[in-house]
């Protein structure tokens, strides 16, 4: 019977060994199949584990597992000084990469992982050597602790409601234009008929002479406002002044662009090439032919918009160097 229980054992271990629960040169860690060694400091052996495309919330110390110096830390790089970083699990990069430990992890667990420095920073860091402080062979030690997971299929659904959230705000302020647009003109008395694209050119102040044509440089002064009155941008300095909207960073005086390429937005090519030079117009803007359904900066989405613009002058564009594109 006592030969027998010996020979137990050892069968007991060597199958141990074989499933990668073997032993590992570094003291306290358990290699695992894949050549990782990790050590738990707390584990749910009943968690759920990571997997690809879930998001996480952890913290991270990389050292040089030689002689413990520090390669990084989440506190010293988390973008809002909590020590957490977050990102969406990616697909391992090695055999025995951090990803894999990061698999063997659920949410609340903490373990410590030695791996190849090699394939961490040629690998995972995608550099093209090693660090300096490194030679080749030498392992990497890497401390983590995973705050929160949420699962590849919760951020799928949530981004899919954000999504239809979004979509239903843009259909709303789409059905609103229209509506805001007809109010501003009836009660601005406006008569003019819109072009074919929708612009409003009312003159204010004829020029002289022709008008510039595509691919000329027009010098343009102008202030910006949505239908509420709101200036959101001039380049007349007493305006801005006026308005409390001075930027005193800002250089202000005409605006040069080229005309009919595609440098502003539709309707002021348009609205701009319908000016002789010293002329002045009220130009209404539907959001098709100004920032459309994205907006921007302190323009919402669909946002119709009115400009006060002059024509201050234009000239043939200055002939760009070789192999030089144009200012956008």
């Amino acid at each position: 019977m006592k030969k027998i229980s010996i020979l137990s054992t050892a069968a007991v271990a060597l199958l141990f060994s074989a499933c990668g629960g073997g032993g590992s040169e570094f003291e306290g860690f358990t290699k695992a199949e894949n050549g990782l060694h990790y050590k738990y400091f707390n584990h749910d052996e009943n968690g759920v584990k990571v997997t690809e495309g879930d998001g996480l919330t952890f913290s991270y110390v990389i050292t040089n597992n030689k002689n413990d110096s520090l390669i990084v830390d989440s506190k010293s790089v988390s973008q809002d000084g909590s020590g957490y970083t977050k990102f969406l699990m990616p697909k391992t990069s090695f055999v025995g990469s951090l990803e894999d430990g990061m698999a063997m992890m659920s949410k609340g667990d903490s373990a410590a992982f030695i791996l190849s420095a090699d394939s961490f920073f040629l690998k995972t860091m995608r550099m093209n050597e090693l660090p300096k402080q490194f030679k080749p062979g030498e392992k990497l030690k890497a401390v983590i602790k995973i705050k929160d997971v949420i699962l590849k299929k919760d951020l799928e659904a949530n981004q899919k409601q954000q999504q239809a959230e979004q979509e239903k705000m843009m259909k709303e302020a789409e059905g609103k234009e229209k509506e805001s647009l007809d109010k501003y003109l009836a009660d601005n008395k406006v008569t003019v008929k819109p072009t074919e694209s929708g612009l409003y050119f009312i003159e204010t102040k004829k020029g002289s002479g022709a008008k510039p044509k595509v691919g000329d440089e027009v010098e343009v002064n102008y202030a910006g406002r949505l239908l509420d009155g709101k200036l959101f941008d001039t380049s007349i300095e007493s305006v801005a002044k006026a308005e409390n909207v001075f930027n005193p960073q800002r250089p202000y005086g005409p605006f040069k662009f080229i005309l009919g390429q595609g440098q502003v937005i539709k309707g002021w090519d348009e609205a701009i090439g319908l000016m002789s030079k010293g002329g002045k117009a009220k130009i209404i803007l539907p959001s098709n032919i100004a920032y459309g359904p994205n907006g921007g900066g302190p323009i919402p989405p669909f946002a119709p918009l009115t400009f006060e613009v002059e024509l201050v002058g234009f000239g043939p564009a200055p002939a760009q160097p070789q192999g030089q594109m144009p200012p956008q």
